[in-house]
């Protein structure tokens, strides 16, 4: 009767730690599909659930990204978390709207970022959003309209002010004609080129990365799309980025959303004293990551992951 018992309560045990561990994998599990923004506008996204979350992180792309840059981090940290990312428009499958109809600048992205935390029900109160590069000051102008958006915002490697002498001369040209024409249409012309070296440059040899090759796929896939590239739509956000950013600077004092900025210490594109200079007229926190390069997340996964752990832990 006693070996009996055993074997019964064994069983139960390896049941038990089945189901745990096949609970894990379902939490774990990303869920890609669509979501109608607007009447106009439908965003590719990713959604990673778990049974009881701590919380919701929202993670935002930069060029020439797409929401697979995300998915591993997502995976891990959907094991506490839900996670959400999505493609901008112009980028992955998301829609590609003329720019006659959508003008693709960081305002426009801004309105698209809040069209999703409220079609996808977001309790902003325990969100915490991760956006890097043309995703950053989308987020950041919301924040001025709409303070309560999220509970933490990390922002980082993007140009926050209209300082192009922290940035790469290719940005640079991109901000004013004709300059911006002719960078343009050599991003169309050397899309192989961008797509294979944009996340290596300045690093050296010994601290490159590879990337997925989801993602190096997903990319290529998403590049060109109803008549318009990933480059095209990032001309276009260029176009109104002046603007956008003169805008931003003016009316700083009235962020109140709680913000963070990390940098990479070797950012390429975007010098690291954009980041301290921001960091210090908005009296918010900057951290510089040693080694890392433009794309933190993508060289160092790890690092990512415990900002945002850290995020929730605070306050």
């Amino acid at each position: 009767m006693q070996k009996v018992l055993i074997a019964v309560l064994a069983l139960g045990f390896s049941v038990l730690v089945g189901c745990t561990r096949h609970a894990r994998e379902q939490a774990s599990k990303a869920e890609i599909g669509f979501i109608e923004a607007t009447s106009d506008i439908k965003l590719r996204r990713m959604v990673v659930h778990t049974a009881r979350p701590k919380g919701v992180v929202l993670f935002l792309h930069g060029f020439p990204e797409t929401l697979h840059a995300w998915k591993d981090i997502s995976l891990v940290l959907g094991k506490d978390y839900e996670v959400h990312a999505f493609d901008w428009p112009g980028y992955g499958l998301s829609s590609r709207l003329p720019a006659d109809k959508f003008s693709y600048a960081p305002q426009d992205y801004a309105r698209v970022l809040k069209a999703y935390i409220d079609k996808a029900g977001i309790d902003r109160s325990r969100l915490v959003i991760y956006a890097t590069d043309i995703g950053a000051l989308p987020a950041l102008l919301l924040a001025l309209e709409e303070p309560g958006i999220a509970r933490t915002i990390i922002v980082g490697d993007f140009a926050p002010f209209d300082r192009p002498q922290y940035m790469h001369e290719n940005l640079q040209g991109l901000k004013s004609k004709p300059s911006s024409d002719l960078i343009h249409a050599s991003m169309n012309r050397n899309r192989d080129e961008i797509l294979e070296n944009a996340f290596r440059r300045g690093l050296p040899k010994n601290e490159q990365f590879d990337l997925s090759p989801e993602l190096k796929d997903d990319m290529l896939r998403g590049w060109s799309q109803d008549g318009l590239t990933s480059a095209d739509a990032f001309y276009h956000y260029y176009s109104h980025f002046t603007r956008d950013q003169e805008y931003f600077e003016s009316h700083l004092a009235r962020l109140k959303t709680p913000v963070k900025v990390i940098w990479g210490e070797k950012d390429f594109y975007i010098n690291k004293e954009m980041g301290v200079e921001f960091a210090k007229k908005a009296n918010i926190e900057f951290t510089l990551l040693p080694h890392l390069g433009h794309y933190p997340h993508l060289q160092d996964p790890k690092q990512t992951i415990e900002e945002i752990q850290a995020s929730f832990s605070s306050r």
